[in-house]
């Protein structure tokens, strides 16, 4: 456990925080005090470590933040839990909101409650929300049998939507999973592809095995796609079948066309789950085509039992620089959108 002490000077605080074990230390702090650095750069804080001692200086409601999220991680330290930078940003992100009691308001880049309970538990892994988006989404999994995931690349969508097909087909919840993307190429031509079917499709499918090989081991997922427990296919092939007691995902569903799209909605059978993602960012459709994705959200939105995910730039989980490319791309296209708007007004 964690003793603090504080002292204040007119503009801000410092608080001394001290903890138990110095062998948890190392990885609290990071190399070099490297998690110290991301957290205090994140809550505008300054922290320096002493021996077992963290001193955090800066405005109230910042320090409790600091405080609160370095509590949180040396708790998971000491459950044996390995704290990497990942674990930090999440810790930054999943931070509950902090009550500054001078002003009466509530930090802004905090979520509405901690959720650290909701995770998903698979052969080789347990998957943790990132952010609060993330763990809204995984109750959604586990609550509804059809959940669209829109948003960027690096949020999660696709990954979290295997483990929970993974989970449900470990505990018997349902029979197979099956997994789909519709084969369109991304900006470039393939031109012809050597070998059978498999071989054919696997080039669009490989974000589907690699998300799969991180939650069961890979002679266990060889075993179950030879059997038929899990199937890899191209969405063309969801054509006339009804897929009953199946956890189906489609990915890549923004390069879906409204024909394709609707025949796969209407593939739904008795005892199945249904995960759509996609990013309406990133259509590689012809220009007089309309994304599936984007047509059906408005039309289903509303029905009783479906749910819509919506994941912002702030839930990119990856680099800190892929979140960062994401945002200019957008601002670039939102200032040559109103630039276009401005000429033809």
């Amino acid at each position: 456990m964690s003793k603090l002490a504080r002292h204040a000077t007119k503009d801000t605080e410092t608080a001394n925080l001290f903890f138990d074990n110095n062998a948890h230390l190392p990885i609290l702090y990071g190399d070099h005090d490297e998690h110290l650095d991301h957290i205090g750069e994140a809550l505008n804080v300054d922290m320096v470590s002493r021996g077992n001692m963290v001193s955090i200086s800066g405005k109230r409601r910042d320090i409790e933040a600091a405080e609160q999220i370095l509590n949180k991680l040396y708790a998971q330290i000491e459950k044996g839990v390995d704290v990497s930078l990942s674990e930090v940003e999440a810790a930054v992100r999943m931070a509950p909101p902090v009550q500054d009691k001078s002003k009466g308001k509530k930090r802004s880049y905090a979520g509405e409650e901690a959720d650290s309970d909701v995770v998903i538990k698979t052969l080789k892994k347990t998957v943790r929300p990132y952010s609060h988006v993330q763990a809204n989404y995984i109750r959604a999994l586990f609550d509804h049998e059809l959940v669209f995931a829109l948003g960027p690349a690096g949020t999660g969508k696709t990954y979290i939507a295997v483990a929970m097909a993974v989970y449900m087909l470990l505990n018997k919840k349902v029979e197979r999973i099956i997994l789909s993307r519709p084969a369109v190429e991304a900006g470039e031509k393939l031109g012809f592809l050597p070998g059978d079917m498999k071989d054919k499709i696997d080039p669009f499918l490989r974000p589907l095995y690699d998300a799969l090989f991180d939650m069961m081991p890979a002679e266990q997922v060889n075993a179950c796609i030879a059997n038929g427990e899990i199937e890899l296919a191209p969405l063309a092939y969801m054509r006339g079948r009804t897929l009953s007691n199946a956890f189906i995902i489609l990915d890549e569903a923004q390069n879906t066309t409204r024909t394709q799209m609707k025949m796969f909605l209407t593939r739904m059978g008795q005892q199945s789950r249904i995960v759509i993602t996609g990013d309406l960012s990133q259509i590689d459709l012809p220009k007089d085509i309309k994304s599936g994705l984007a047509d059906a959200i408005p039309k289903v939105e509303s029905i009783d039992g479906i749910e819509v995910m919506r994941f912002s730039n702030t839930d990119v989980v990856r680099h800190d620089l892929a979140a960062k490319i994401v945002q200019a791309y957008d601002e670039w296209e939102k200032q040559r959108q109103e630039s276009m708007e401005a000429q033809e007004g």
